[in-house]
């Protein structure tokens, strides 16, 4: 269904509420009390401390189209490739699990589905609005009451995926689009998996507005490997919400990068650590150029004994672009024995860039090694006149220090395959 906006978007989805929320009786009731919560509180403003640098206020007074997903069209695909990646394919369009642009995945114990198809599954009744709406994230109450469709992917315990999972969110659209996701991942015991997901749009295409929120679940010494790779173009803006749960002696990697192109980006990575023995890598790289405005905000919430987190973030920032680093670290009370780390490092490439960063710790544990830290510089004119000295070019100098300071995040990349593109990625998006 498309519906076109008549005045801002919390006034038209209020207009529309009813002939957009899903038909699904077993998420009823879940979607009526989301919609509630959302309608009580709107969408977030500059006001409130989650939201203090960034405005997102221009984006929400403009006209759209909702849930414009354009079935059965063909779309380009090439923005995504990895050069040398061997991965199952899964595509969605504007949010809509696209079937007949995916893979399919003959593997035992390895299940991948339309999220609109799977909502009377068992499992997807025990997780979803589970876990991302104790967040009390507006947007993410929204989504729960409104998206329609997305992905589901189940590993049974003990299995193994033998290929990466490419996951490819296109963005296509004739007007002004407003579209939401709702995804769901769960590792059973002892399963692993690597997930890698790209978000590009056509070369084409009109503005979008995206709302995406994931749940996932990492039982008992599962594994995963997340790879976020935000390649979209200026006519993207997208919010991500993204919460995970681990049990005991689970592993989760994120690795969220962010490069040149879509206009505002907000992440929000949110990992609780429900059990003891269980372990969390949070590693990000953004690169920015133009006026890009890009907001990562993580929570990583230790709740039980034995932990270990550790979080680091770097920002590379050209032109007059925007860069938020908001991260979290909570150790509660009977998390005892827990380490966790959290660094945030910025490099700045024009004077007229702007960085926000928070980095925090609330600890309410006495038994526990922790530390957090920032810092923000330039290039070293030293060590570039270094290499210039040598019969290094400048750009060449450029892009060598560059590396150099995402170094201590890009080798912590499990994927060979996927640490080369990135790093081509963001070599391609220095300006010279």
């Amino acid at each position: 269904m498309i519906t076109q906006v008549s005045s801002s978007l919390y006034q038209q989805l209020i207009n529309t509420h009813d002939g957009l929320i899903s038909p699904s009786a077993s998420f009823e009731q879940r979607r009526k009390d989301a919609f509630d919560r959302f309608k009580s509180t709107g969408f977030p403003s500059s006001k409130a401390e989650e939201w203090k640098y960034t405005n997102i206020q221009p984006l929400l007074n403009e006209s759209y189209q909702v849930d414009g997903h354009l079935p059965g069209r063909a779309v380009a695909l090439d923005l995504a490739a990895i050069e040398g990646l061997d991965a199952y394919k899964i595509v969605l369009v504007n949010g809509v699990f696209r079937k007949d642009l995916s893979d399919t995945i003959d593997e035992s114990g390895v299940f991948v589905s339309s999220f609109g198809d799977a909502t009377e599954e068992d499992l997807v009744k025990k997780h979803f609005a589970g876990h991302a709406d104790k967040a009390e994230n507006p947007f993410v109450s929204l989504n729960t009451a409104l998206a329609k469709d997305g992905f589901v992917i189940t590993i049974v315990g003990g299995n193994v995926v033998q290929k990466p999972i490419h996951i490819i969110h296109v963005a296509a659209a004739d007007s002004q689009t407003f579209f939401q996701e709702r995804n769901l991942i769960v590792l059973g015991k002892s399963a692993e998996a690597e997930i890698i997901e790209t978000f590009i749009n056509e070369t084409d295409s009109a503005k979008v507005f995206s709302n995406v929120v994931s749940e996932i679940v990492v039982d008992e010494n599962a594994k995963l490997e997340h790879y976020y790779l935000q390649q979209a173009g200026s006519v993207g803006n997208y919010n991500n919400h993204t919460e995970i749960i681990q049990s005991k002696y689970s592993l989760y990697n994120n690795y969220n990068c962010t490069f040149p192109g879509a206009s505002f980006v907000r992440n929000t990575i949110n990992v609780r650590l429900i059990d003891a023995d269980v372990e969390s890598h949070l590693y990000g790289i953004t690169l920015l150029s133009d006026s890009q405005l890009v907001d990562n905000h993580t929570v990583v919430d230790h709740l039980m004994p034995n932990c270990e987190s550790y979080e680091w973030y770097k920002n590379i920032l050209q032109d007059k672009s925007t860069a938020v680093f908001n991260g979290k670290i909570f150790v509660r009370e009977d998390a005892q024995k827990t380490n966790a780390f959290q660094q945030n490092n910025n490099l700045l490439l024009n004077p007229d860039a702007t960085i926000n960063t928070k980095p925090q710790l609330e600890i309410f544990a006495d038994d526990v090694k922790c530390s957090h830290g920032c810092t923000i510089g330039q290039f070293d004119d030293e060590a570039k006149f270094y290499l210039q000295a040598r019969g290094i070019s400048e750009d060449q100098a450029k892009t060598l220090l560059v590396h150099a300071f995402a170094f201590d995040v890009t080798e912590r990349f499990k994927n060979e395959t996927v640490k080369n593109h990135v790093n081509n990625l963001v070599e391609q998006g220095l300006k010279h």
